[in-house]
């Protein structure tokens, strides 16, 4: 992975995670920086789920392929999705208890 790679994975990470909150609307906490943490791990979770789901059921759809530098855009914007929902609801249910 050189730096050029990196930087296209850093980016595309911070736009599937402003798309994750346009998706699902809640308050990233830590706000910039927040969202560039949700976004690399998304980016990461969205991979492995993908690869996963591919590898077990076979699942392998063209719209799931298309990629920038073999960053898959739609498994990302969904990882990036559930990191979100999962990080705000266990913050929310850490205020409750």
């Amino acid at each position: 992975m050189d730096i050029g790679h990196l930087l296209v994975r850093f980016v595309l990470a911070v736009a599937c995670a402003v798309l994750a909150n346009v998706l699902i609307p809640r308050r990233i906490p830590g706000k910039a920086f927040g969202l560039v943490i949700i976004g690399i791990v998304g980016v990461f979770f969205g991979e492995w789920a993908f690869a996963l789901l591919r590898q077990e059921f076979g699942l392998d759809h063209a719209a799931l392929r298309w990629h920038i530098q073999s960053v898959r855009i739609i498994p990302a914007v969904i990882g990036s999705a559930v990191i979100l929902y999962v990080v705000t609801l266990m913050l929310q249910w850490g205020k409750y208890t």
